[in-house]
């Protein structure tokens, strides 16, 4: 709760301040209007850079490996994707942002995962609406929104999982719902 609560402060003042610029990753492009390259790219490395670090933090801290092990490794293949391009287009990379915050529990880790996929998601697409964008980079930011739909999806599993354990436990205590299907 505590990334969220943050990430949201970040882009409430983004949206009142026009700091954009200065907020990395995917709160920063979401928060912006249009791109440049530089930007662009910048923007997608920073937020690789954040997932990298959040996922290798939070399995320090709860010591667990599923499912981040597998996604941090995909973050660190997906920086390899994008550091040829700022070699292509003769962009300096920007400063390495450290905004990892570590909630409370491994329950909330999930939903912060969700999250910040979907926001990863929704910054390729702005990227990608984009009709000058090249072909080189449109593929790489394609190839790395549809892993961060993957991803999404390891992460709401989990979100799932971590409900129907707590809902499951509730009915065998008489305070859960009867009957799940019921409410659809």
């Amino acid at each position: 709760m505590k990334k969220i609560f943050v990430t949201s402060v970040l882009i409430l003042i983004i949206a009142t301040t026009g700091f954009a610029a200065e907020t990395p990753g995917a709160a920063g492009a979401l928060a912006q209007e249009t791109y440049t390259i530089e930007d662009m790219l910048h923007y997608a490395i920073q937020d690789e850079w954040l997932a990298e670090a959040e996922y290798t933090a939070l399995m320090e801290e709860f010591e667990v490996t599923r499912p981040f092990s597998n996604i941090q490794k995909a973050e660190l293949t997906h920086i390899d994707l994008l550091l040829p391009l700022f070699e292509s287009y003769g962009i300096k990379f920007p400063e390495k942002p450290d905004l990892a915050i570590i909630p409370e529990t491994l329950e909330e880790t999930y939903q912060i995962g969700v999250d910040a996929e979907i926001a990863n998601i929704a910054m390729y697409e702005k990227f990608l609406a984009d009709p000058t964008l090249p072909a080189d980079i449109s593929s790489v930011f394609t190839r790395l929104m549809n892993a961060s739909k993957n991803h999404l999806n390891a992460f709401q599993r989990q979100v799932d999982r971590s409900t129907e354990g707590f809902s499951n436990q509730e009915n065998r205590f008489g305070r859960g719902r009867q009957n799940r299907r019921s409410q659809f």
